[in-house]
């Protein structure tokens, strides 16, 4: 049997999640294709959400309830005595939000539900042909029937063994850096002192957070105990590295899980090979510090919903799609090597290192502007795309939350419109109003600008008449 649909989505974790409810918000057909059975596993390691991805979410409603749910930090400290203020972003999110990922996947899965996603759980694939038409995908269901699935384009955010990635021939280089990392979820009989704890002394490192239902996630890692992930681990093992890496194990109890895994840095070379595209995990995987790994993956999903949304419904060029790999595959890249540094000066053991360490502590604690763009790069408000030659200077930039006479900016984004900020009247006559929300600036402020979709600038101009405005529009939103 073959079913015609215009994108299948390949994964169901947070990534994927978002992807397939936005291009179905979008009114786009959207199949997600889940190997699975249906279940919000509470067996996730991302505890974090970045303000960069809470302005994303709020801009799909979704930010506030997430909010009532985890529990904000404002101050995070590394290596015992190197603070992260985050008080003073210039986001409406200025703090990290403590939550467990299966909180978000579970707003994420029932947005993808209302907006009516065709999940296929129990659904794994096993084969993919791509054409100039569109791409054919074999899966094998749940009863192990294969049924062949077309579509106009795939999306693979099935993890860091992607069964996408390896369809396309994708290679996926990389290293592991940690090896015999331990986790455990368990129950605490002294409460910490802080909401996140982290740590690391001589040979160990260790991480604690609450799930928010009495249990805490123990990360931790000593390098003296190098074995592989098979080798069975129990609870003495755990408490006994976070006593060297914390000091004390917090009366450690009721274990109802524990793991050995190894954390990798990969990159794919490409994000897109023809009409098949890979984002979150099945595109770069880091390591876990600096919390940034779900946080990527979401933001490269709502960097490519809105082009494939724009391209499939034919109000845009297909070369919008390679904008994707200019625009997010640096963005992986620089998380790699923020990630991979943290956890390299956590790791620090000679003397080189831990005076690098203590050095660079000293100069983040000093200069501001260092620290602000280490914390820009951490938190993800930070990044801007490229622009064109000769663009106006804010293009390509991430837009703030800022004041319109009609409300928020993030507001206005909600729907995957795109928003032109205009300081003068203007109307649009054309066949964008579904596309299209004119606002204007509760400020004075003269400039004018178009907001794509994901919130960042598409188009500005600091004196624009209707011409400059039209022809911006037709360039942009179609």
């Amino acid at each position: 049997m073959r079913t015609q649909y215009s994108v299948i989505v390949v994964g169901a974790g947070p990534a994927g999640l978002l992807l397939a409810g936005d291009l179905a918000a979008a009114g786009v057909p959207v199949t997600l294709v889940e190997k699975r059975p249906h279940k919000i596993s509470n067996l996730s390691r991302a505890f974090v959400l970045h303000a960069r991805t809470l302005e994303q979410l709020d801009a799909r409603g979704l930010a506030d309830g997430l909010e009532a749910v985890g529990r904000p930090l404002d101050n995070l400290r590394l290596f015992g005595h190197l603070g992260i203020e985050l008080g003073t972003l210039p986001s409406r999110y200025n703090h990290l939000l403590v939550i467990p990922q299966y909180e978000v996947e579970k707003v994420l899965e029932r947005r993808a539900v209302e907006a009516g996603v065709d999940f296929r759980h129990e659904t794994e694939l096993t084969g993919l042909v791509q054409d100039a038409d569109g791409v054919t995908v074999e899966v094998r269901t749940a009863e192990g029937r294969t049924q062949s699935l077309r579509a106009a384009y795939v999306v693979g955010t099935d993890g860091m063994r992607s069964a996408v990635r390896e369809a396309i021939g994708l290679p996926f280089p990389g290293r592991s850096v940690i090896r015999s990392v331990v986790l455990a979820d368990v129950r605490l009989t002294e409460e910490p002192e802080n909401l996140l704890t982290v740590n690391a002394v001589g040979d160990a490192f260790a991480f604690l957070a609450p799930f928010g239902d009495g249990y805490h996630r123990v990360i931790a890692w000593n390098r003296a105990r190098d074995v592989p992930d098979s080798e069975p681990l129990d609870l003495d093992e755990v408490k006994e590295v976070t006593r060297l890496a914390l000091g004390r194990d917090f009366g450690m109890r009721d274990a109802r899980w524990m793991s050995r895994f190894h954390s990798d840095e990969r990159q794919a070379p490409a994000y897109r090979v023809g009409r098949v595209f890979l984002a979150g995990d099945a595109a770069h995987v880091h390591t876990p510090a600096g919390g940034q790994g779900m946080n990527t993956g979401l933001q490269d999903s709502a960097n490519l919903s809105w082009k494939l949304a724009a391209v499939v419904q034919g109000h845009a060029d297909t070369a919008l799609l390679d904008t994707y790999q200019s625009e997010r595959h640096p963005v992986g890249k620089a998380v790699l090597r923020s990630s991979g540094g943290i956890v390299r000066l956590a790791m620090a053991k000679r003397p080189w290192t831990l005076a690098l360490r203590a050095a660079l502590t000293t100069f983040l604690d000093h200069v501001g502007p260092a620290r602000r763009k280490a914390v820009g790069g951490i938190t993800g408000i930070g990044f801007r795309y490229p622009a064109p030659r000769g663009a106006h200077r804010l293009t390509g930039t991430r837009v703030p939350d800022v004041a319109l006479e009609g409300g928020r900016l993030y507001e206005a984004l909600r729907g995957g419109r795109f928003v032109l900020i205009t300081p003068q009247p203007y109307e649009d006559r054309g066949a964008r109003k579904d596309r299209l929300t004119v606002e204007h600036w509760a400020s004075d402020r003269r400039t004018t600008v178009l907001v794509r979709p994901d919130g960042y600038v598409a188009w500005a101009k600091d004196s624009a008449d209707h011409a400059a405005i039209e022809a911006a529009l037709a360039a942009h939103v179609g």
